[in-house]
């Protein structure tokens, strides 16, 4: 009610709704392809953007954030995913919060201004290195059936299923992806690029797969499944998941996690580095839009 009153227009209602959109759409790729590099099926990482959208808009600071996943998450909550399985990770991500709230009353988040950049900068230069190590496995279309915790015998392991096999049209998909990426910014910047490429890329697979049905690319539906009463389907579950506490999801052996003081104990080192990573926020200057 208080922007209604101190000026709120049609123009910016407009600006809005379109920042909003197409943040979405771009989110909606951006979440799964996330959450798999976290190792936990992408339905998690839908889950977890369209309740933390929903969680910012009606109790943040500000009345022009729009909120989406962030990839320096990727780097904490690989390991953990690995290790403790999902449960673990929900847990994990609980204790993160409860820390993050006693951060937010005791006003520590001003602490922040005295990390010196170097530090921000190496951290982010790390991040990159190890998602983009990530992606060369579905890039290049390899199969490795279980990827190393560690970054050398991560490397290892692509590299041998490189000598293996590698597909393609999975590297041209990537290639082209990649190009339009690039170089759309160079002809209009009235458009994010990653909005053209997810539709340019996605309508031209669709259409050489119909065409072509040996021309086919891996999608979600080729590697990943879900438990229904009638047995596994492809793909991701259309309904939405129902309400459960995180130390009742299964742990690293598949098995439902024990919750017990020691593994508290143990998970609140990787809590305590969750609360470190933040997602990102587009906020609006002028005409155009900012990420802060």
């Amino acid at each position: 009610m208080t922007a209604w009153q101190d000026g709120y227009t049609r123009r910016d209602l407009r600006a809005d709704l379109m920042a909003g959109c197409v943040v979405g759409i771009v989110a909606l790729p951006l979440s799964m392809a996330l959450a798999i590099a976290s190792g936990v099926p992408p339905q998690h990482g839908l889950y977890t953007a369209i309740v933390g959208g929903a969680v910012a808009a009606l109790l943040g600071g500000s009345r022009v954030q729009v909120t989406g996943p962030t990839a320096a998450f990727v780097v904490i909550l690989a390991p953990i995913a690995a290790r403790y399985g999902l449960g673990g990770l929900l847990v994990a991500t609980l204790l993160a919060g409860v820390l993050l709230t006693f951060m937010g009353l005791a006003r520590l988040g001003r602490l922040i201004e005295f990390v010196p950049y170097p530090v921000t900068t190496g951290f982010t230069a790390g991040i990159a290195v190890v998602i983009g190590t990530l992606q060369v496995k579905d890039f290049l279309g390899l199969t490795v059936p279980q990827m190393p915790e560690h970054f050398v015998e991560r490397v290892g392991a692509l590299w041998q299923a490189l000598l293996r096999r590698c597909v393609p049209l999975d590297v041209a998909a990537g290639a082209l992806t990649m190009a339009l990426l690039v170089t759309w910014p160079r002809v209009t910047k009235r458009v994010p690029s990653p909005l053209v490429a997810l539709t340019v890329m996605t309508a031209a697979t669709w259409t050489a797969g119909a065409l072509w049905p040996a021309a086919h690319v891996h999608t979600i539906a080729d590697r990943f499944s879900y438990a229904t009463v009638d047995g596994p389907r492809p793909g991701i579950p259309q309904a939405p998941p129902l309400p459960g506490w995180p130390w009742r999801f299964p742990g690293a052996d598949g098995e439902p996690l024990v919750l017990t003081w020691a593994l508290v104990r143990t998970l609140m080192g990787p809590a305590f580095r969750d609360r470190h990573a933040g997602g990102d926020r587009i906020a609006p200057v002028g005409d155009g839009r900012r990420r802060v």
